[in-house]
């Protein structure tokens, strides 16, 4: 007698009308999860972890997600054992503040501030394929070799975070985090469902620290 298949996780992408949405729900399938794209809290709560995708200005970004009360629901997730992924502008959501377009406060789930990169002599936004340095271990780079490129497309950084929560930098007239992590929480400056096959690998390791949770009552 054959043993069940383990159901695939359900991975929440939070759509707050500031996002690639079809590109990653697609990376996503493609490794193997089942998604869901909105911002129905219900929902949300059903999922075994969330993604914060973000393209645009810090300060939108987050009177769309006040707007939509997100900010509480990812606390609430998050202090539920649910993992969560913030990818391009989703990982600078996830910090302190932003100096961008006169300043605005963020998730402050992850101690630093957003400012704008210095590449005196480059054309800024940064577009184009980075080479990683990995920093130290984190789950979310499993398999990712020291050198493999990403597709960034970007002209802030996080200019001050903790040592200690930088997994991976890059390097584009100042070196600068490309991945960050702390507990449940991890954040891509670059674009993994852009990012070829080390892309849908570190979003694979992602999917592999979502376990099934329970609606919350």
């Amino acid at each position: 007698m054959s043993t069940p298949a383990a159901p695939e996780p359900l991975i929440a992408i939070l759509d707050y009308g500031m996002g690639n949405l079809r590109s990653v729900e697609k990376a996503f399938e493609h490794v193997g999860a089942g998604t869901y794209v909105g911002a129905d809290h219900e929902r949300v709560r059903e999922a075994d972890a969330v993604v914060l995708p973000g393209v645009g200005a810090f300060p939108e970004a987050m009177l769309r997600i006040g707007e939509r009360g997100l900010g509480e629901l990812i606390d609430e997730r998050l202090s539920a054992g649910t993992p969560l992924l913030g990818i391009c502008l989703g990982m600078q959501l996830l910090f302190d503040s932003s100096t961008e377009n006169g300043g605005a406060e963020g998730l402050g789930l992850l101690p630093g501030t957003v400012a704008p990169l210095r590449a005196e002599g480059l054309k800024v936004p940064n577009m184009g394929w980075c080479p990683l340095r990995l920093e130290r271990e984190s789950p979310i780079t499993g398999g990712i070799a020291e050198g493999e490129p990403f597709y960034f497309v970007h002209s802030l950084i996080v200019g001050a975070a903790e040592a200690g929560d930088v997994v991976a930098t890059a390097d584009y007239g100042e070196r600068f985090p490309a991945i960050v992590g702390r507990d449940l929480v991890f954040g891509a400056q670059f674009h993994p469902e852009k990012s070829s096959a080390a892309g849908l690998r570190m979003l694979r390791n992602f999917v592999s620290l979502a376990a099934p949770v329970e609606a919350a009552a």
